[in-house]
């Protein structure tokens, strides 16, 4: 690997550490809600609230950083971005109650929000055609490190806790877990001051010697004469027209390609990635693993999500987006499938020997639920909650869930394992390529940003009402529910999706621009 080339995966590792915060927080959550959710006494719609409120404020800046990117340059709103995500992770750790933690959450909402948006598109900005789909790739990839790290720390905090021999209790190990992202956050804000401004973004504002010399650095001189010759075509092309409007991305021309970048964005987040992501510690537990053991899964889910990204990355640009997005959701649906073919056919059951085991606080109250049998999950739950109280039960869930449970588990698992295993090649990383790709310049941003949007809102009702789907449909129909999605999510794919491999972004504007 030549020095630019190593320059150019410097910088978009740089700018894409915002995707590894975003995993760490959206992993690390689904462990302090095993914690703070007893110790607040919060209700399902509490807990989807703390769990989802970032996602609200990220709608907010996922619709204005992309065109504000436009007026004042990507690199300034990143190291804003850097500096919300320590601010947020120091007040959620301190938070005396449920309306500071979700406050200080949503600051760290408004930055992933932003950095969700803007940093495939820088990426894509300082990439050549070549290595765009691994360099945008690098986003997930960093997303994906984010869960794996937050998992590991939400296991190993979590064993600290359980051993009784550290300095941890159940009322501060959530807040370790939520301060830990103070380190990454202050390590990408340092970070972002040595990565350069967006060449395409500096062509934009008339600054064309300084981004000559930044193509330069980052692809030498033959590549930089001939990256910097497309640009400078493809604004002046678009120099005399008038300035870009919302309602200018459903005007014919656009209208497909933004019609597809829509399709991805909304099902990206409507077959429960983030339900499985921040609730991942929650949704073990309904298979009656144990808290501990849950606690684990969540460790092994998010190591198959990272090695699975970085099979996308090395293929991406050899198979194309188009085969991954395909395969990828066909096998979403099937693992999706699974999982409810595991949960419909549960049982529960309180035997005088599993009652026994329980903790002596609640056993006696457990005494009239003895050898009762239940075929819903829904009931069993219901009537565990009214005789503890919804705070004793939401501490002692996982142990009473293992207690009562038979059911084909590692079914689950399986399934759970293969829906991030697809995602994490297909949906997650291909996406943010294909958005990056297919749009051009003038309305990059903007297009972006109202897809950015959208896949938010999808995000937050998703992450929102999943709690509430639990207690209320059950196991079985709430994934049900998701996998129909992801069949139906096929056969829209299999209709409209083009191919992007290979082609330079002055290409594909000419090609799907009329």
């Amino acid at each position: 690997m030549n020095t630019t080339t190593k320059r150019t995966w410097f910088i978009a590792f740089v700018v894409s550490l915002g995707g590894f915060l975003f995993g760490f927080d959206a992993g690390i959550i689904s462990g302090v809600m095993s914690y703070a959710g007893p110790q607040f006494d919060l209700n399902d719609v509490q807990t989807g609230w703390v769990v989802s409120s970032p996602s609200f404020s990220a709608m907010i800046a996922m619709l204005i950083s992309g065109r504000l990117s436009d007026f004042i340059g990507r690199k300034k709103i990143l190291i804003v971005v850097a500096f919300l995500y320590a601010l947020s992770a120091l007040l959620s750790a301190y938070a005396v109650g449920y309306d500071m933690l979700w406050i200080a959450r949503m600051l760290g909402g408004i930055a992933f929000g932003a950095a969700l948006i803007l940093a495939p598109t820088y990426i894509a900005e300082i990439s050549s055609a070549e290595n765009r789909g691994k360099l945008v790739s690098m986003q997930q990839l960093n997303i994906v490190l984010g869960f794996f790290a937050a998992f590991l720390c939400n296991y190993y905090l979590n064993e600290l806790n359980t051993s009784g021999e550290s300095f941890l209790s159940d009322e501060t190990v959530w807040r370790w877990m939520l301060g830990l992202e103070l380190i990454p956050a202050l390590l990408y804000f340092v970070l972002m001051f040595f990565v350069p401004n967006s060449p395409r973004w500096l062509f934009l504002k008339g600054k064309v010697d300084a981004a000559k010399n930044i193509l330069v650095k980052l692809h030498g001189n033959s590549k930089a004469e001939e990256e910097a010759k497309a640009i400078a075509t493809s604004i002046e092309n678009n120099q005399n027209k008038e300035k870009v409007e919302l309602k200018e991305l459903l005007k014919p021309a656009l209208r497909f390609i933004f019609l597809v970048g829509l399709t991805l964005g909304i099902l990206q987040q409507i077959t429960g990635i983030n339900a499985i992501y921040f609730y991942a510690t929650s949704i073990f537990k309904q298979t009656g693993i144990g808290t501990n053991a849950a606690f684990a899964s969540g460790v092994l889910l998010s190591t198959i999500a990272v090695i699975f990204t970085i099979i996308s990355m090395v293929i991406i640009d050899k198979v194309g987006r188009r085969p991954l997005l395909l395969v990828g959701i066909a096998g979403i649906a099937i693992s999706l499938l699974c999982c409810t073919y595991s949960f419909s056919n549960a049982t529960y059951k309180l035997t005088e020997e599993k009652i026994n085991i329980l903790d002596t606080s609640i056993n006696e109250k457990l005494t009239p639920f003895l050898n009762k049998a239940y075929d819903n999950d829904v009931q069993f739950k219901r009537e565990m909650q009214e005789a503890l109280g919804t705070k004793v039960y939401a501490k002692n869930d996982g142990a009473i869930l293992e207690a009562a449970i038979e059911m084909n588990s590692i079914l689950v698992l399986i399934g759970i394992l293969g829906f991030v295993a697809c995602f994490a090649f297909s949906l997650g990383p291909v996406m943010w390529v294909m958005l990056s790709e297919i749009f051009p310049t003038k309305y990059r941003g903007l297009a972006i940003g109202v897809i950015g949007f959208v896949n938010s809102i999808s995000s937050w009702l998703i992450q929102q009402i999943f709690p509430w789907e639990l207690s209320n449909l059950g196991n079985a129909m709430t994934f049900l529910i998701f996998g129909l999605i992801g069949v139906v999510g096929f056969f829209i794919l299999l209709k409209v999706l083009p191919e992007t491999k290979g082609k330079s972004l002055e290409q594909l504007e000419t090609e799907f621009v009329q």
